[in-house]
């Protein structure tokens, strides 16, 4: 083996990135790690995936800063791998490479009328209020009746946020022309819908709690939307979170109509599987037609052939997430992730492909939380470690390993990244945006940051480009 530490890079700065970073820079070995990110920002789904106000937001985003913030994991931000590095850079460069890129699109429902132009992926919406710098600046928010799809937790975040005032969004990050846009929103109703029954769905149960505690905006359940089979009952006493999520519909289902005063409201619905989204005669949604399931014994269901029609001008699809390929890896177009046997990434002939592993939503499919990402990135670490014990990791010309060949790269392919201390000073420049905003009206608090939306302008902060004028006239009325 080499004297030289094990060179490694991990793409992907989101939790699956960072997480497998750290415990790899804990295993022992002598390694060197790079942190490679297509966006100027770190955190991934944490900063561009997750509503401003989830609850959970600020103590994540703590732990991975207090990871990167060691040192000993260098960054490389703004770099698009497979366009401006390929994979065989990264193979020629370091001895192993992580792929932790997550999920970043939505999965594909595939019911009539879903290419409408007011039928929405709830991915893009999510990267629309979380202010990626790679999508539009603009959202149409102009429908009053709204149908979500989905009984996960990003539905609940779509869902929350549309009802939600935006004058209550403030004392979160959100960007300034996202404000700017939910002030205009019109909603009056938003329905959430899910096909099997309250035993099944996947919301966690502070999320759905925190559902009902916005200010004028009503949650309301059916109380014929409850009904347990054998196969509901058996997942409830195996799992205390069903429990708690099943008690909260309940207290939703039990609150008097008359308390129901607010401006605007969050239906939920179970038992209703998507079938249909119907237009009007101009081609714009008018419609969201349902078909009433029934619980089959087994926690499954099955349709009883009775349909609804929602009226409603504007469809989101919450129905999961899915990753893309990676040009010059395999790609399973079906689970959307790579091929991948507890993290070692296999080729078309069934074995593992030397010094490529997969860790996060890219190696296991979008589910699980940050307590899975933690211990599937342990999983794959433990196998990288193996792999080294056993000689198996070593990568080509001993003078381009590592991270000052990456560094010359870079620089005379002219790719403009940044870096851990780049983003620092982007962080900052946030965060006195948002003092210089001030304190909310009606006493709600302070702005903690604004982002910027910009990615030339995240860039030119990142790489102290710019003075503090000059980038406000860059970013314009978008952030300031």
């Amino acid at each position: 083996m080499s004297e030289r530490p094990l060179s490694v890079a991990v793409i992907g700065a989101g939790p699956a990135g960072i997480y497998a970073s750290d415990i790899l820079a804990k295993s022992g070995l002598d390694v060197q790690i790079d942190l490679f990110e297509r966006l100027p920002a770190p955190y991934g789904l944490v900063r561009y995936g997750v509503a401003p106000d989830h609850p959970r937001i600020k103590q994540i985003i703590l732990a991975l800063f207090r990871i990167l913030q060691r040192g000993d994991i260098r960054m490389f931000a703004n770099v698009n791998i497979g366009e401006d590095v390929t994979v065989q850079d990264l193979q020629e460069h370091y001895d192993a490479v992580i792929m932790a890129t997550g999920s970043d699109r939505d999965r594909p429902l595939d019911i009539p009328g879903v290419d409408l132009p007011q039928s929405y992926g709830a991915a893009d919406f999510v990267s629309w209020y979380d202010g990626n710098p790679d999508y539009p600046r603009q959202w149409p928010l102009e429908a009053e009746e709204i149908a979500v799809i989905g009984v996960g937790n990003v539905a609940l975040d779509v869902a929350r946020v549309l009802a939600k005032h935006a004058e209550d969004m403030l004392v979160t990050e959100i960007p300034e022309n996202v404000y700017e846009g939910l002030k205009k929103n019109p909603v009056k109703t938003v329905h959430v819908f899910g096909r099997r029954g309250p035993a099944q769905v996947k919301f966690t149960p502070l999320e759905l709690r925190e559902l009902g505690k916005q200010p004028d905006v009503d949650v309301i359940v059916d109380e014929k939307d409850f009904d347990f089979d054998e196969g509901s009952q058996q997942q409830l006493k195996a799992s205390n979170q069903a429990r708690q999520v099943v008690k909260t519909l309940t207290n939703y289902a039990m609150t008097d109509p008359s308390e129901h005063t607010a401006s605007r409201r969050i239906h939920i619905h179970l038992f209703e599987a998507p079938s249909e989204i119907l237009a009007d005669e101009d081609g714009n949604v008018k419609a969201f037609r349902t078909e009433r399931t029934k619980l089959n014994g087994d926690g499954t269901v099955s349709g009883t052939g009775e349909f609804t029609d929602w009226p409603v001008q504007a469809v989101y699809r919450a129905v999961g997430y899915f990753s893309s390929p990676i040009e010059g890896l395999p790609f399973d177009q079906v689970r959307g992730i790579i091929p991948n046997v507890e993290g070692r990434v296999i080729g078309a002939d069934g074995q593992a492909l030397p010094g490529i592993y997969a860790t996060g939503w890219v190696k296991r499919g979008p589910v699980g939380l940050i307590g899975s990402t933690k211990s599937d990135a342990q999983q794959t670490i433990s196998h990288l470690v193996e792999d080294f014990n056993e000689g198996k990791l070593h990568a080509g010309d001993e003078k381009a390993v590592g991270h000052d060949a990456m560094v010359h790269l870079l620089e005379d392919r002219n790719v403009r990244f940044t870096t851990w201390q780049g983003w620092e000073l982007l962080n900052a420049y946030e965060e006195q945006l948002g003092k210089d905003f001030g304190e909310v009206e009606g006493g709600r608090g302070a702005r903690e940051r604004v982002k910027v939306v910009s990615r030339e302008a995240m860039t030119r902060i990142s790489r102290d480009e710019l003075s503090k004028d000059e980038v406000l006239d860059l970013i314009g009325d978008i952030d300031k």
